[in-house]
């Protein structure tokens, strides 16, 4: 019997960035590798973005959990992240939020080691990463 891998969503996105832009960048990025929407089974962002409206919308119009870390619990991936940016560190201590929450997410829910199946994908107001895991 074939497992399934677990592939997941880390999202990162500036205060007020619409569904409309997250769902775009996340179906773009999907749609470039041919990965088809329905095997992405959860999202993952940092804390500090757990009230925002595009996220939690998102989800919804996803049907998928959403979960959220703190910037100390991203932090610890630091060294596996394909980009570094000084200005989400300065922002929220830690230098990647989507790369991070990806495999973050990935690692909890599978209990194995995860990677990035797709880095760091942007648009001017969100950044899109697919960990997967299993």
């Amino acid at each position: 019997m074939n497992t399934v891998p677990t592939l997941v969503v880390g999202l990162g996105c500036r205060r007020g960035c619409g569904v409309d832009t997250l769902l775009n960048l996340f179906n773009a990025a999907l749609d470039a590798r041919g990965i088809e929407r329905r095997h992405v089974i959860a999202l993952a962002s940092i804390d500090r973005k757990q009230d925002e409206p595009g996220l939690l919308a998102l989800a919804k119009v996803l049907d998928l959990p959403l979960q959220f870390f703190s910037a100390e619990q991203l932090a610890g991936y630091e060294a596996r992240l394909s980009h570094k940016s000084p200005i989400a560190h300065a922002h929220t201590g830690c230098y990647g939020i989507a790369e991070s929450a990806a495999l973050a997410l990935a690692e909890s829910m599978a209990q194995a080691s995860a990677s990035l199946l797709i880095t760091r994908q942007k648009n001017a107001q969100a950044t899109f990463a697919l960990a997967c895991a299993g």
